[in-house]
């Protein structure tokens, strides 16, 4: 018997042109697709960093130049490297000149600590380090305790036109820091392989199956898991996404995206970008919204992809406010929620449809479900099944498909679906993967045409007092009031009753708003009025900020241990 899941009632919404299913999925290595892009488009400008312009004929040398001294310094096919940088030219070049040297990209976090540095360099079994010089102290504690024997220094300051490189430095608005020789370990600036490698064209040998990606994903019980992604998942997925937008031609949208490479929405992203012969304005620093919006007016993007808080952020300003929108195309956001009314008042300074908001995870190349690019966009979904995507909700205890409406544990199967499972971890690999179906831990609900809404991490669901508690749900009624910037909500263990939570919700109000007992007392009294009782938080805690990831995701992992020591 079919159910709601099985009858893909969201085909009927797909964009007039965009097929059900892609008859035949070309078999090629990423480096081998992105040649389309080099060979056709060599003048047009592929990188855009703070006055120097790139092009797509410069990107393909420096690449092969640095896959040149990869195969150098022994790093050969299916070797991992590992590339700890923001937004500059060398984190673009790095990731191609990996690929073409059939190496494998392993994204490492600026933010880790010295510890965490050392874990993911040694179970990813990484060979080459890419880094920047702010970064070397902390990786020179670690790298002699990893695999690790070539260290590449890379700098804020390289590309820059001279005299914006003079000025930086000068008035110190430039991050350095200092490099030194360490014992035993290759240590070579960027720009040097840049002025001594060969510049002819390295194409190693891969296979779709071979991987491509290795990305890491935060545990919540355990560290970090490798997810490794083949080529076959890239490459499909790019075919996927060239469907999906409607971007056949080559060479039409100009980018800009403040989500770091190694994320792995800003890794496939900017790369099936490059590969469509899409112009990248660089932004380093996502919290530089004022460098975002003149580069804005500038460079005119045609599209955007970020986090929802940086659009909020954006709206702030009146620049932002001021630009001319009207060659932008469409607005990508994903990786957390993005309030409604937010949305609703983004809108009406982008133009009404253009936020498409996306849904995905690292283990997904990202994306499993999109809103149309022309069609029926449902503000608070997170759209439709991308193609040849199956999805299903199950109940996460007794494993049973749910009724239409009802909440589940969101399952996936699909050619973007990592073909790696987790690195060096069979036991994580079979616990995802279960039937054919992977078990993302997300939970959701779909509509009568299929469109998802997101609900909660199946470990941000709480349990109190028996009752199912939500937390994105009180985020959101939170983030509706008035005095309200940001909200998050955490469960707290109940010393009362063993094995049910309490409530704990972190916010940050709104500037003009001071934290005071009224204004306490004044959002539990709203929150009574919104939610059923077991809802409402017990504890309100004010803060000055949230801990944030990299690209502005809120940490309630790092919230639950702020609020458990106070």
């Amino acid at each position: 018997m079919e159910d709601s899941y099985s009858s893909k009632p969201w085909l009927k919404f797909y964009d007039d042109g965009v097929p059900a299913t892609i008859d035949d999925y070309p078999e090629m290595s990423y480096a081998e697709a992105v040649r389309e892009a080099f060979e056709t488009l060599p003048e047009r400008v592929a990188l855009y960093y703070m006055g120097r312009d790139i092009t797509f004929r410069e990107f393909d040398i420096f690449s092969n130049q640095f896959a040149h001294f990869l195969a150098e310094n022994g790093c050969g096919a299916g070797d991992t490297v590992g590339a700890q940088l923001l937004n500059v030219p060398a984190a673009f070049i790095s990731a191609i000149g990996i690929q073409k040297a059939g190496c494998v990209y392993s994204g490492v976090s600026i933010l880790l600590t010295a510890d965490e540095l050392e874990y993911q360099l040694n179970d990813s079994e990484a060979k080459v380090l890419i880094t920047f010089d702010f970064q070397f102290e902390t990786v020179e504690k670690v790298v002699h305790k990893t695999g690790v024997h070539t260290i590449v220094v890379v700098s804020i300051a390289d590309f820059l036109p001279l005299f914006k490189k003079s000025l930086g430095k000068l008035f110190r608005k430039i991050p350095t820091g200092k490099v030194r020789k360490i014992e035993g370990i290759k240590v070579v600036p960027f720009m040097d392989i840049i002025r001594d490698m060969p510049k002819d064209l390295v194409n190693v040998k891969v296979g779709s199956e071979d991987p491509c990606f290795m990305m890491y994903t935060g545990g919540t019980t355990g560290p970090p898991k490798g997810a490794v992604l083949t080529h076959g998942n890239v490459v499909g997925h790019m075919e996927q996404m060239r469907n999906w937008v409607g971007s056949a031609e080559i060479g039409r949208h100009t980018i800009a995206s403040a989500f770091p490479l190694f994320h792995q929405a800003g890794n496939f992203l900017s790369l099936w970008g490059i590969s469509m012969g899409a112009s990248t304005i660089l932004l380093p620093n996502p919290r530089d919204l004022k460098f975002m919006i003149a580069s804005m007016k500038k460079y005119r993007p045609t599209a955007m992809i970020n986090v929802p808080t940086i659009y909020m952020e954006l709206m702030k300003y009146a620049e932002f406010r001021a630009l001319d929108f009207s060659g932008a195309e469409f607005f990508v956001s994903g990786a957390s929620p993005f309030p409604l009314e937010s949305i609703r008042e983004f809108e009406k300074i982008v133009g009404k449809g253009k936020v498409m908001e996306v849904y995905g995870m690292t283990e997904t190349t990202p994306l499993i479900t999109a809103n149309p690019r022309e069609g029926l966009k449902k503000v608070g979904s997170v759209g439709i099944p991308m193609i040849d995507t199956d999805v299903k909700l199950v109940d996460p205890e007794t494993g049973e498909v749910v009724p239409l409406g009802e909440s589940g544990e969101i399952l996936v199967r699909g050619p973007q679906v990592l073909g790696g499972g987790y690195h060096n971890n069979p036991e994580e690999t079979a616990h995802a993967f279960r039937d054919g179906w992977f078990h993302t831990g997300d939970i959701a609900r779909m509509d009568a045409d299929g469109y998802f809404y997101i609900v909660d991490r199946l470990k941000d669901m709480l349990s109190v007092s028996g009752f199912k508690v939500f937390t994105r749900q009180v985020d959101d009624v939170l983030m509706e009031h008035p005095d309200v910037d940001v909200a998050a909500t955490i469960g707290l263990p109940d010393p009362k009753r063993p094995g049910s939570e309490i409530v704990a919700s972190c916010i940050v109000l709104k500037d003009v708003v001071e934290k005071t007992e009224e204004m306490r007392e004044k959002i539990h009294s709203y929150m009574r009025e919104k939610v059923a009782p077991y809802k409402v938080p017990k504890v309100i805690r004010f803060m000055d900020e949230l801990p944030m990831s990299a690209v502005g995701k809120v940490l309630k992992k790092d919230l639950r241990e702020m609020v458990k020591s106070d």
